[in-house]
């Protein structure tokens, strides 16, 4: 009977030390994962100009637009300009979820997708931080011209460069949860 309650007591421990080890391994696992994933997106990213940014209209259809973003912060968040007089300004209005989707379709790499909350930034300090020559052109009454910022919380992406591939049951592209303090 002693020998049976030793037994098990060891065999306790034996397991919970392997689940700890296999547990530290999956953090260690995540986290490689988490810094792949943004990895592969950034060079996707990188290889583009322009984006599309998917806002949802009144009638909750989705209406998408070729934008000229910014490259992403540290954070992953994404600028871009708009006029405040626009449809997806008044959208994100009402509906701060949005998606970007950026591909370079002349050249197979993947995409990337990030869905998050737009929000809308009419502060001249930071118009002036980001402006670009263009934007007299394109605004040139800069009371209209409105920033979007993209938060996000979801971050997809295929990039066949990095053997990130939709998954052989439904297609899912890998992604990560993006955590915003």
């Amino acid at each position: 009977m002693k020998n049976s309650k030793l037994f098990l007591f060891a065999a306790i421990l034996l397991i919970s030390a392997v689940f700890i080890q296999i547990k530290a391994q999956g953090t260690e696992d995540v986290r490689s994962n988490r810094d792949s994933v943004i990895s592969a997106a950034r060079e996707i990213i990188g290889h583009v100009k322009y984006c599309a940014l998917i806002s949802i209209d009144s009638t909750g259809d989705a209406s998408a637009r070729t934008m000229n973003p910014f490259p992403p912060e540290d954070d992953m968040s994404v600028w871009m300009a708009t006029d405040s007089r626009t449809r997806k300004y008044d959208e994100i209005k009402k509906n701060p979820n949005v998606t970007l989707y950026y591909a370079n379709h002349a050249s197979a790499e993947g995409y990337v997708t990030i869905k998050g909350k737009a929000l809308l930034v009419d502060d001249m300090a930071e118009k002036m931080k980001r402006k670009r020559d263009y934007w007299e052109q394109a605004f040139p009454d800069f009371k209209y011209l409105i920033l979007i910022k993209v938060v996000p919380e979801r971050l997809e992406v295929v990039n066949y460069k990095h053997k990130m591939y939709g998954a052989s049951v439904g297609w899912s592209a890998p992604f990560i949860e993006m955590k915003q303090p």
